[in-house]
């Protein structure tokens, strides 16, 4: 097969059990041979002999993780390289291997909130995830089914390293909060978490439980790849009001919540409601900015006019909207950091956060530290999140484009509603927004976009007022009936 249709932007991606009723193409020749594609990609790029290598390997909860993993050893020790075997972990856990445990380069084995038949691979070299133009290159190698073979096998070294990543989320809480770990610096406080039986149950035992916090009550902390209570997904509907719930149940003061692999989170404050997305988002621009003006906040393009409000005036910084994607957020950020910027922060509305001052990597244990240290300061996080304005309503709906061509088509789409946007009174196209169109109405705002990968041009709504959504949809109704191309049965 041709391997690029499991390549999914930074990922690989695709079917790995039959248990779901699709056909798997996530195989274990697939997994070799782009796991082998990457040695093959690593020792060109670096100029490092396969033997000199150290890999680390990892996978979340999934039904399918134990056996991609073998198959991904597999192909690295028979190209020589020597292989760190961690078992159950977290994504961001595997790249801090790359720090902790000098590997040269790392793998997790997870398909993030994806459904349970899916599984996938994500690559990590010192310098990060790898870019999407990386991936291209190795899945081109696996096509040509490029390998290295060593005389000299690898070997398999097994390392429990989640206990040490644990061990330094502890250690951040302690040294912030001037106590030891024998001292309890979280007695007293009820924190429950939701792992949606994902890898995140460690952070209630490893960190938060030994550091003296009530954890009671927390929910679905137990590993289990076939996710039998819910998505682990904060943007879920159901997840969220699995924690608020969790929450309000049993009086706790912070609800946390992870994805599968813990890349993402989203919690709940003492008050059951849910903090997550833009409210996620300016709690985290508060704890990342520290006090300083004119610190560069880099959110993606769907964050609300409240937002940037609140970046702007109640914290005294810049809120830089751009595109859609965590590694797009990302990778702005860092070059923004580059040129001199103070850009503490990049984060997306889906819980994909990265802070400077650990190595913009994006990790949702990481992020819930910084907060739970935070409440164990003293703060009051409700009456801290008072001043951001908060939209009445909000929507996104998804037009497919029939067109063959379909980017030029959207943008086609894209440039004729800037066109038309600019001639409607009560329109203000946005001079901030660096995707697609965002136009201010009377009632709130409307973002227009073409997804990356596929055709498909998403559309955001945010209204100020009860039925704001509904007028400003009626308004465009009669603009987007002249795109034959367009399927635009959701305005309805």
């Amino acid at each position: 097969m041709d391997y690029n249709a499991l390549k999914s932007g930074t990922d690989i991606r695709g079917v790995a059990s039959p248990l779901g009723g699709k056909e798997v193409n996530l195989t274990d020749e697939a997994v070799y041979d782009i796991s082998a594609a990457f040695v093959v990609w690593y020792v060109n790029k670096y100029q490092k002999s396969p033997s000199e290598l150290i890999f680390a390997v990892g996978h979340d909860s999934r039904i399918t993780g134990e056996n991609i993993a073998e198959r991904v050893k597999q192909a690295f020790i028979n190209a020589g390289v020597t292989v760190l075997d961690c078992g159950l972990s977290s994504t961001p856990a595997m790249f801090m291997t790359t720090v902790d445990l000098k590997t040269d380069a790392s793998v997790e084995i997870t398909a993030s909130h994806h459904p349970f038949d899916r599984n996938g691979l994500k690559f990590f070299t010192p310098e990060g995830g790898l870019d999407s133009s990386d991936l291209t290159e190795i899945v081109d190698l696996a096509n040509n089914g490029e390998e290295i073979i060593c005389n000299c096998a690898g070997v398999v070294v097994e390392v429990n390293y989640m206990s040490v990543y644990a061990a330094r989320l502890r250690r951040m809480i302690c040294e912030a909060v001037g106590k030891t770990e024998t001292e309890k610096p979280l007695e007293g406080y009820k924190i429950v978490v939701d792992a949606g039986n994902g890898v995140g149950g460690f952070y209630a035992h490893e960190v938060l439980e030994k550091l003296g916090a009530d954890i009671k009550g927390s929910r679905f902390l137990e590993p289990d790849g076939m996710f039998p209570n819910h998505i682990p997904n904060p943007e879920n509907k159901e997840a969220m009001e699995s924690i608020c719930a969790a929450v309000r149940e049993s009086g706790a003061d912070l609800g946390l919540i992870f994805d599968t692999d813990v890349d993402r989170a989203g919690c709940v404050g003492s008050d059951g409601e849910e903090i997550n997305r833009n409210r996620l988002i300016a709690l985290s621009a508060y704890i990342a900015a520290g006090g300083r003006k004119g610190a560069v906040i880099v959110t993606d393009s769907v964050t609300s006019d409240g937002l940037k409000e609140f970046i702007e005036k109640e914290l005294g910084g810049v809120h830089y909207r751009y595109r859609r994607g965590y590694k797009n957020v990302i990778n702005k950020a860092i070059e923004l950091t580059n040129e001199g910027k103070d850009c503490p922060l990049a984060i997306e509305t889906s819980g994909h956060a990265a802070l400077k001052e650990n190595y913009f990597l994006d990790d949702g244990a990481y992020l819930v530290t910084k907060i739970v240290i935070e409440l164990a300061k003293g703060t009051d996080i409700n009456t801290l999140l008072k001043p951001l304005k908060m939209p009445v309503e909000e929507k996104e709906i998804r037009f497919n484009i029939k067109a063959e061509d379909f980017k030029t088509y959207g943008l086609n789409v894209i440039k004729e509603l800037e066109e038309y946007a600019s001639k409607v009174e009560g329109y203000k196209i946005a001079d901030d927004n660096r995707e697609g169109i965002r136009v201010s109405t009377e009632n709130g705002w409307f973002l227009l976009r073409l997804s990356v990968h596929d055709p498909v041009m998403p559309m955001n709504f945010e209204s100020n007022i009860a039925g704001g959504i509904e007028k400003d949809i009626d308004a465009l109704r009669e603009f987007f009936s002249k795109f034959s191309e367009l399927d635009i049965s959701a305005l309805n």
